[in-house]
């Protein structure tokens, strides 16, 4: 990983479909607030172990965006939101 690439390119990539993808030195569309263009740094579909990886490897300015091919869509998959309740209200059961 770690080529620069259009979001476009990035999204119809069988690669990358159905995964978080973190992105570094992002470029967005001023006007759409849309992703560009980026450097691919990792990828995965459990945002845990993306955002773990991230960490340990100090890069931690990324950007986090859900690939699945619909050139309108780049929000979280509903699965990978975190819940803004404490750990303590959501009843974590694994």
């Amino acid at each position: 990983m770690g080529s620069r690439q259009t979001w476009p390119q990035i999204k119809q990539s069988d690669e990358y479909r159905g995964l978080l993808v973190a992105l570094d030195e992002c470029r967005y569309d001023a006007r759409t607030a849309q992703p560009l263009e980026g450097s691919v740094v990792d990828a995965d579909e459990d945002l845990v172990a993306l955002c773990s990886r991230m960490q340990a490897d100090d890069s931690r300015h990324c950007a986090i965006l859900f690939c699945d091919g619909d050139e309108a869509t780049t929000a979280l998959p509903p699965r990978a939101r975190l819940s803004s309740s404490p750990p303590s209200e959501r009843g974590l059961a694994h």
